[in-house]
Formats: structure tokens, C-alpha cells, sequence
């Protein structure tokens, strides 16, 4: 795989944030996400200005829009947190307090919210960690799990309505899965794994049902479309327009640009070891939003194709 390192010419939006994760780039040029740390739903407006929409509890780990301009959370149930004398976060294990994890529905306009699911088949969700919204009312997300001292819970993907109706697990065991996205035809489901910083494939036969590929081990699951070299992580992730899976890589500080054929990848590298996440807005979805997680900071750079258009923003 053909690698190349490029570092761009980014803006800061705004800092203070408090481990920001799961950032959407909305109509009128605010960026609204999560705050882990803070335990909030958070909009930052494009002079930079904070405003929390809802305190969540646990920890809200990704967001998305869906049905009615509602904003679906996936809450991991929050860490434990070391914080170094400069002021930079870093997530720890599973805290005393835990109590599970969730998706839960805000609405952005009042700050109400509810959890829609904690539960798959009598099993607790255990850590929610990213989500993304079909065009058939259901969406896909991940949970990476939770990390103890001397152990960690095996990962999972889930297919779900979002009117509550039905929650199905479909991919089981993953090594902590993290971003999700789906391909712009919606006929490919895409998972990242975050410390094999493998790339995942799925082919789906229809929304929320997946093509079975019989092989060793993973019988009716994907195949590595791409992985890392060298100590990096993946995290987040988000589509352009031209079916680039673009991931947010921890350790190197990156989001790395894959081709949808997984023959290249470009790292658009940005100061801080905790890139966690991407998202596409500005005119023409040309403009990359990153959360710099362990350094509070949100930033935007050019990125060289449009975004993929999310599901539910400006359809409903």
C-alpha cells in the first residue's frame, strides 16, 4: 500500500473542549459533538462560541443526525480520566460509577433526551462508541466495549431502527471497533478496528442485512480492506464523495485519506497524538472538521474531494 505524509494548513474553531469526539457539521456552520470528559452534547458556532444542548451522563462518545433532526448518541458509560500538569485528557479504564452503556435521542432544540436502547437480546450494550444512519430508518454502530484492569470486553456491530422498534447484533467478536461509515451507494458497510488499526468491508445484501462470505474463523463476516503499519490506532470515521474511507488515526495524530480499493492511503497529519474524528462541511462539504481530543481543540483544513452528504441532514 502506498503511504504519503501530509501536513495542512488547518484553523483552530475554538479549544477548552473537554475530550471531544463525534462532530457533525451542521446548515448554518455550527459543528455540534460530544464532549466525553464533560459528559455533554456541545454545539460550537462558527466564531467558536460553546453552548451545551444536553449534559448525558456516562460518556458520550459519537453522534449522529437522525429521523426529524433528532441527534442519536453513543454512550460508552464513561472512563476514568488522567489529566497531565499541561491540561491534555487521556481516557482511562472503566469507572466505579459505571452503569452501562446506551444510544440515546436529544433534541437539539430543547435539550430532552431519552435512551432508546441499553440492551441487545438481554445482553447490556457495554461501550457505544460510533453510529451511522441508512436510508432505510435504521442505522449501524459500533461497541468497542469496556477495558478493566487485567481485562476487556469483546467488541460488536449492531443494526437498529431508530424508532426503537428492533436492535439485532451482527458482526461479534471484533478487537474494539470504533468508526463506522457506509460506502456511497450504501452497499458497503465499513468498520475500523482501534488496535489492529485494521479497516473492515462489508458487503450488505439490503439495509441492515449483511452478504454472507464464508471463510476461516470469520465465517459470514468481511475482509481487511486496508491496515497500519508501525504503532498507530484507528478511531472514527467518515465517507467522501468518491468513496474514500477517511479515518481518524491515533498515535501518528491523522486522519489517513484510504482509496476505496485500499491500494493507497494519505495521512493529513495535525498536532496532537488523538485525532479522533472527521467530519465533512463548509461549502461544497469541502472543509474536514477534526476533533484534537487530548488537546480540547476542534479544527478544519481543505480536505480534496466533497463530503459524503449525511443521511438525515437537510432530507427531512
Amino acid at each position: 500500500m502506498e503511504t504519503r505524509s501530509i501536513t495542512p494548513a488547518h484553523k483552530v474553531v475554538t479549544e477548552g473542549l473537554r475530550f471531544p469526539e463525534g462532530p457533525i457539521a451542521m446548515p448554518d456552520g455550527s459543528v455540534i459533538l460530544v464532549e466525553i470528559a464533560r459528559q455533554t452534547l456541545t454545539r460550537v458556532t462558527p466564531d467558536g462560541r460553546q453552548q451545551v444542548i444536553a449534559e448525558l451522563g456516562g460518556g458520550p462518545n459519537g453522534a449522529a443526525v437522525g429521523p426529524g433532526g433528532k441527534i442519536y448518541v453513543a454512550n460508552n458509560g464513561g472512563f476514568t480520566w488522567h489529566e497531565r500538569p499541561d491540561g491534555r485528557l487521556f481516557p482511562g479504564p472503566q469507572p466505579e460509577d459505571y452503569a452501562g452503556g446506551s444510544i440515546q435521542v436529544v433534541d437539539p432544540e430543547t435539550g430532552r433526551f431519552e435512551t432508546l436502547y441499553d440492551a441487545c437480546d438481554g445482553r447490556r450494550l457495554r461501550g457505544p462508541n460510533d453510529l451511522v444512519f441508512d436510508d432505510a430508518g435504521g442505522f449501524w454502530f459500533t461497541d468497542l466495549g469496556k477495558t478493566r484492569e487485567r481485562e476487556q470486553d469483546r467488541g460488536a456491530v449492531y443494526y437498529a431502527k431508530a424508532d426503537g422498534s428492533m436492535i439485532r447484533e451482527m458482526i461479534f467478536p471484533l478487537e474494539r471497533p470504533n468508526g463506522c461509515g457506509l460506502s456511497p451507494d450504501g452497499k458497503m458497510l465499513y468498520v475500523v478496528e482501534t488496535p489492529t488499526a485494521r479497516l473492515w468491508q462489508y458487503e450488505l445484501a439490503a439495509p441492515g442485512e449483511l452478504k454472507p462470505v464464508y471463510g476461516f474463523y470469520r465465517g459470514e463476516k468481511g475482509r481487511v480492506l486496508a491496515g497500519l503499519g508501525g504503532y498507530q490506532m484507528f478511531d472514527s470515521l467518515a465517507l467522501d464523495c468518491e468513496g474514500h474511507i477517511c479515518v481518524a488515526t491515533l498515535i501518528t495524530g491523522a486522519v489517513s485519506d484510504i482509496w476505496p480499493d485500499g491500494s493507497r492511503v494519505d495521512q493529513y497529519i495535525l498536532p496532537d497524538p488523538m485525532v479522533t474524528n472527521v467530519c465533512f462541511g463548509g461549502k461544497d462539504l469541502r472543509t474536514a472538521y477534526a476533533t484534537l481530543s487530548m488537546t480540547g481543540k476542534l479544527v478544519c483544513f481543505e480536505w480534496p474531494r466533497a463530503g459524503l452528504p449525511l443521511q438525515h441532514l437537510n432530507k427531512d
